[in-house]
């Protein structure tokens, strides 16, 4: 009887603390991330990315939306067809040559897995961080759940899809494995911002490997700290890893790349997402 009563003291606890952001989250399309839009700190701790020139291997295709609008995906095909898919989804910089590097390099690395890099900007890119911070907070989240479900029907009814996205694209990465309900098979967040509502985590169905960087001042051990609090509560398996590193550290077009905590978070993430697609 103690122990039943200690956990709903538990969750009621939780549930209060993330109705004391909603509000806040709610005016600005219900993407936690998107409090940093106003955050003249956050956007000037994502200075201009080096520009590159990449010719990718993928292929632009349109798919429809439920709301009855186009979206774009940039797609690299499994041969011969497959069920397993990974939605890679892009920093807040919008969906960029280094997404589509970054999406070639995991379908090299995966095998016979298609993978797919879903555009939540709508076509919209930038390297400018005030107006990347504008673009963050332009699409709604309806809008950009409809594109995640565009391409949650392409993958189809057997599909099993697992995510992986950066800073924005983190935060997403969740939201998509969300979204994906039972065909959801693992979820990678590179330092985003997770929910904070158990109500919105209660759908997930697949495990997550959270990749965070010790010197980031948004997405900190507190921020993490109370997701896995969440996580405990709704019997979700969270698993965190934390590098001597900043936010966006694993990105080589970025000033704050460290080489080396990159190539040992993108070695957990690999093994974790050939694992989850049985590769």
């Amino acid at each position: 009887m103690k122990k039943i009563f200690l956990y709903s003291f538990a969750m009621l606890a939780i549930l209060s603390l993330s109705r004391c952001t909603s509000d806040v989250v709610a005016e600005q399309g219900g993407d936690a991330m998107s409090k940093f839009t106003a955050d003249a700190n956050f956007i000037n701790a994502h200075e201009v990315p080096q520009s590159i020139d990449y010719q990718g291997r993928g292929k632009m295709i349109d798919l429809r939306a439920p709301d009855g609008k186009l979206t774009k995906v940039y797609v690299v095909k499994a041969e011969p067809r497959t069920t397993k898919f990974l939605f890679v989804i892009h920093e807040w910089w919008g969906l960029n040559d280094q997404i589509k590097r970054e999406t070639d390099r995991l379908a090299d690395s995966l095998g016979n897995v298609t993978v797919m890099a879903l555009d939540l900007y709508d076509g919209k890119m930038t390297d400018n961080p005030d107006e990347a911070g504008k673009l963050m907070g332009s699409v709604t989240q309806e809008r950009r759940e409809a594109i995640v479900k565009a391409a949650l029907s392409y993958a189809g009814k057997d599909g099993e899809v697992a995510t992986i996205g950066w800073c924005f694209g983190g935060g997403w990465s969740l939201r998509s494995s969300i979204l994906a309900d039972v065909h959801g098979v693992g979820c990678v967040i590179y330092y985003g911002m997770p929910v904070e509502k158990a109500e919105e985590l209660a759908p997930l169905n697949c495990d997550v490997l959270g990749i965070y960087a010790k010197q980031d001042k948004w997405i900190n051990e507190d921020a993490i700290g109370k997701f896995e609090a969440l996580a405990k509560a709704t019997n979700k398996r969270v698993e965190s890893h934390w590098f001597e590193a900043d936010h966006a550290f694993a990105n080589p077009t970025s000033p704050r790349y460290n080489e080396a905590a990159a190539q040992e978070a993108n070695k957990l993430a690999l093994a974790f997402l050939r694992k989850k697609l049985g590769n």
